[in-house]
């Protein structure tokens, strides 16, 4: 297999708006830096009031006239399906965008993103004529119906952290329910997402049906929220944005949100879990994924006592192995934070949950390296409690916390949080044991001897509490894309 190395200043990218089919420029530009080095690798237009509404009317006319959202849905889905093989035929060109811009190293963005993101894509494809509408019963002499439609023009913010598939899961089911989608990707990894668009014109997706916005969240995204063409939000990211933005939608127009949000995911390990290496690399995992900058990542640990200085021990010793480096570099294992703020942001946590009493087990500090950016090391808390902000607040770096319990009733308490519940990692061999937990967690997933997601899309994912609203992927995904109106009809 071909070495997937580049060279970053070989790359071309596209650094304006996407509009009507067509890249524009215009206006004052922001500096977009490379998080595996800090440099300025372009800059974007920061997108103003006037350009939020060039881009919603002009998919607004596109949707009006194209017939997109009145089409065959198996139409619908050709175009998709092409655009997904379209995709596929240059993940070697979109990997390196994507690790480029974005934390993503090339080998995960070619081995694992880019696939990730056209099969999403297929399977909201297949979704367009299976979901939506129904018969129901009535009196003998009447007919009752529900029928779906899509809601016209959605917009969509997604966040910095995996820029491509999370502009898959707005895309995807939005478009194969037969709305248009104006994308506002983040000001911070902007540059993938317009070749992801420019495919989709290619597919056949009529130009206009698919429109990107480039800026700030505070100045771009707050108009697109704002929008009166924009029936329906879909966002991921913070929970303090979510909650704004889900008032702003209640003070313009009604609009119904769907919001993914921020996470403190507990790791729950029973005595009984197995073999602790691989229960270690199943914990390593689900805290270091992208450098802990996912919503979904498992950064509390709360271990029965009997097995808790044995699977500590392996975890330091796993996390030992990791390389930092470049982002266009094939060795590279482990991400770079997004930028200085990030990596101030977690450093500073740990600092003070180590003032406050936490042993930071390793860790605790940046990697050493020659590339520029800002590595952090994984680091491991212990004699933490829930009062403390490496416990209670969301890090969005390599950071795990450590607390033991005896009894399994503790275990359950501790791995509540009084905030967030979007995601939880039970590891046991005992089954009703492990379904016990699954019931008393309040998480939108449970994973049981695992942690991260899979390739099945038919399982939603979004959280309880002030990890959101709404469910990303599955039916109720597409389902979120469409309105419904009933009918009775009287012989």
């Amino acid at each position: 297999m071909e070495a997937m190395n580049f060279e970053p200043e070989n790359i071309r990218f596209s650094t304006g708006h996407f509009i009507g089919g067509r890249v524009i420029g215009g206006g004052a530009m922001i500096d977009v830096l490379r998080p595996s080095d800090g440099q300025i690798m372009g800059g974007i237009p920061d997108g103003t009031d006037a350009v939020v509404d060039h881009a919603v009317t002009n998919a607004h006319e596109a949707w009006k006239t194209s017939g997109w959202g009145t089409c065959s849905p198996r139409d619908r889905a050709r175009v998709l399906h092409r655009w997904a093989d379209l995709l596929d035929a240059h993940v070697g060109e979109l990997a390196q965008l994507e690790a480029l811009g974005s934390t993503r190293p090339v080998k995960d963005a070619h081995g694992f993103d880019l696939p990730f993101t056209s099969e999403c894509i297929r399977f909201f494809a297949e979704c367009a004529d299976k979901f939506g509408g129904d018969a129901v019963p009535t009196k003998s002499d009447s007919l009752g119906l529900v029928l779906s439609e899509p809601y016209g023009v959605v917009g969509a913010i997604a966040p910095w952290n995996f820029p491509l598939s999370m502009a898959s899961w707005k895309c995807g089911p939005a478009l194969a329910a037969g709305n248009a989608i104006v994308l506002k990707p983040s000001e911070l990894t902007p540059f993938s997402v317009i070749r992801f668009a420019e495919l989709a014109v290619e597919a056949g997706l009529p130009p206009g049906l698919f429109n990107i916005v480039q800026g700030r969240g505070s100045e771009a995204g707050a108009a697109l929220v704002r929008h009166p063409l924009i029936r329906k939000i879909s966002f991921t990211g913070s929970t303090m944005t979510g909650a704004a933005i889900m008032s702003e939608s209640a003070r313009h127009g009604t609009k119904p949100v769907t919001l993914e949000l921020g996470g403190k995911s507990p790791q729950l390990v029973y005595d009984d879990a197995g073999d602790i290496a691989a229960v270690a690399s199943r914990i390593v995992k689900g805290f270091t994924s992208n450098a802990g900058q996912a919503c979904v990542s498992g950064t509390r640990l709360i271990v029965q006592r009997g097995i808790a200085e044995r699977l500590v021990n392996e975890i330091v010793a796993q996390v030992s192995h990791f390389k930092p480096g470049a982002t266009w570099r094939e060795a590279t294992n482990f991400a770079p934070l997004i930028n200085e703020r990030q990596a101030n942001k977690v450093h500073a946590s740990v600092r003070l949950s180590v003032e406050q009493g936490a042993t930071a087990l390793c860790g605790g500090d940046f990697f050493q390296t020659d590339v520029g950016g800002y590595f952090y090391r994984p680091t491991l808390l212990a004699d933490v409690n829930g009062g403390m902000e490496a416990v209670r607040e969301e890090i969005f770096g390599p950071v795990l916390t450590v607390q033991t319990f005896d009894e399994e009733e503790e275990g359950l308490l501790l791995a509540d949080h009084p905030t967030y519940g979007l995601a939880a990692g039970v590891h046991t061999q005992d089954i009703g044991r492990a379904l016990r937990a699954t019931r008393r967690i309040q998480a939108g997933t449970v994973w049981i001897n695992r942690f991260g997601r899979t390739w099945d899309f038919i399982l939603p994912t979004g959280g309880f509490k002030g990890s959101g609203l709404g469910k990303d992927l599955g039916r109720q995904a597409f389902e979120a894309n469409l309105r419904y109106k009933s009918v009775l009809v009287d012989f």
